[in-house]
């Protein structure tokens, strides 16, 4: 389904979160750019669009979407955070010379271990590090 004011308006509603003009945006942005955004990222691609926009909005509007299920936090390395629109189970790839994050496909089925079996797993992580492909070709390049 496309991208659209009210589709947001829907999609935020749906998670108990009170639509305005910020969080549609960062939405739309978070929907249209998968690419797991920083909050400087999403800051710095809507301020010309939202001039009266301040980090501390975009900061406090993604703690929001957080809190609400809407997205999730992806913390690779102690460096950075940034947030993914996909809420469901799957692994990220970070390649370490473009610093682009990769989701990939996942069987949840194969994460639930013996070892412990009676625990409660409130979350799943699989974070692969590495070099991506296009990197790899523009090394061989070289």
């Amino acid at each position: 389904m496309p991208f659209t004011v009210e589709v947001a308006k829907q999609s935020l509603k749906e998670h108990n979160i009170k639509p305005s003009t910020i969080r549609i945006k960062i939405l739309q942005y978070l929907m249209d750019n998968k690419l797991h955004p920083t909050a400087d990222h999403i800051y710095k691609y809507l301020i010309n669009d939202i001039p009266t926009l301040s980090k501390t909005s975009v900061y406090n509007t993604l703690e929001l979407f957080l809190e609400n299920n809407l997205v999730n936090i992806v913390t690779i390395d102690d460096k950075e955070s940034r947030y993914d629109i996909n809420t469901s189970t799957h692994g990220h790839f970070k390649c370490e010379k473009c610093n682009k994050i990769y989701d990939f496909h996942i069987s949840s089925n194969n994460l639930n271990g013996k070892e412990i079996d009676g625990f409660i797993i409130n979350n799943k992580k699989i974070y692969y590090e590495g070099i991506c492909k296009e990197c790899l070709r523009n090394l061989e390049k070289i």
